[in-house]
């Protein structure tokens, strides 16, 4: 199993950032800091958890006011680059609220060392047109990052973020946002234009698809963009977005065989399966996947789909050969019961066979 995140935060990692501070800030103590940090409760945190408490207990210890802190935290987080250091913007999201002539340029500072997408939210829900003007603003920045943040900050579905109720219900006044930055150079920021309107497409589909006809065919890098923000509806079979992408009804191929290696896998194995497609013409061009049903805890099945492939064939005849792992993540905990597997052609779902996973609990 891989270290926890939570693990990164080890002494040495938060002694160099106090120590870059007692720099700035001669009054700031970095023992009484330290033993804050660690106090009692800090091996039970998790991760949000203990970045929420260094946030916390630095603040804590600077001695100033709040514009005055803010200095010395913005010339000390240009020292540490990394998802670890997202605390320096978590400070803002908490006590800078009241201030947005220190928050906002300080905001803009830090994320381009460590991302301030979850800070900025708290402010788009206190003042939703205000934040967007600045982000709006964001979005010709020379900084990638920062134009990044711009599209990323405002996602409506942000993992691990907070909610932005406003955005799920009409994401109209993030539109233009994302439409000035669909041709940005970078592709850091084009894809995260992509999963903001991937979010968007959960929830207002009819949106996506329009957009997603809109900007298809100007040019390829966009239209790389326009397809990663359509993924999920190309995951759920959406029949227009498919067609879009030259993935239109497949009736002419026939499923020969599709086959598992054996019906009963433990934990920890892979299951192995095999499909023949055939056509009297050309298989064209398809979009092949496998949906799992997994088994849940209360008996019945969730499915989640994977690509296998997705290509213009010219040949009539097309074997596939999968191996799909059935170990444990944090992100799915595995029952034991009946599964189901199915094979999928362009969004249809073509041929399904059931098999048993055992588990040692």
């Amino acid at each position: 199993m891989p270290e926890p995140l939570k693990n990164m935060y080890t002494h040495g990692v938060i002694c160099a950032v106090l120590t870059a501070i007692k720099k700035e800030c001669s009054a700031f103590s970095v023992k009484k800091c330290e033993n804050a940090i660690f106090a009692e409760g800090w091996e039970e945190l998790e991760l949000k958890g203990r970045m929420r408490r260094i946030a916390e207990c630095v603040y804590a210890a600077i001695p100033y006011n709040y514009k005055d802190s803010m200095a010395v935290l913005v010339a000390v987080a240009p020292r540490f680059t990394g998802f670890e250091y997202m605390f320096f913007p978590d400070i803002i999201e908490l006590y800078g609220q009241k201030n947005w002539t220190v928050s906002i340029p300080a905001l803009k500072t830090v994320t381009s060392y460590s991302s301030s997408e979850f800070a900025v939210r708290p402010f788009l829900v206190q003042n939703s047109n205000r934040m967007l003007q600045h982000m709006l603003t964001w979005t010709g920045d020379k900084n990638e990052h920062v134009r990044r943040l711009a599209s990323e900050g405002c996602r409506p579905r942000l993992p691990w973020a907070m909610a932005l109720p406003a955005f799920k219900k009409d994401p109209t006044d993030i539109l233009p946002i994302l439409t000035a930055l669909r041709d940005d150079e970078s592709e850091y920021v084009r894809r995260s234009v992509a999963n903001n309107l991937n979010d968007i497409s959960k929830d207002h589909p009819e949106l996506v698809r329009s957009i997603a006809k809109d900007w298809l065919g100007d040019n390829v890098l966009r239209d790389k963009l326009v397809k990663h923000a359509c993924r999920t509806l190309l995951k759920q079979g959406d029949p227009e977005v498919l067609s879009l992408f030259g993935c239109g009804p497949a009736k002419h191929v026939s499923i020969k065989s599709f086959e598992l290696e054996s019906d009963q896998i433990d934990l920890g194995e892979h299951l192995v399966f095999t499909a023949e497609l055939v056509s009297s013409q050309p298989l064209g061009t398809l979009r092949i996947e496998f949906g799992i049903d997994y088994q849940k805890a209360n008996g019945s099945l969730s499915r989640k789909v994977f690509k296998i492939s997705e290509s213009t064939i010219t040949e009539r005849h097309k074997t596939i050969i999968r191996r799909h792992a059935f170990v444990p993540r944090t992100t799915r905990k595995l029952h034991p019961g009946e599964h189901g597997i199915a094979l999928i052609i362009n969004g249809e779902e073509r041929v399904s066979r059931t098999f048993f996973l055992k588990t040692n609990d």
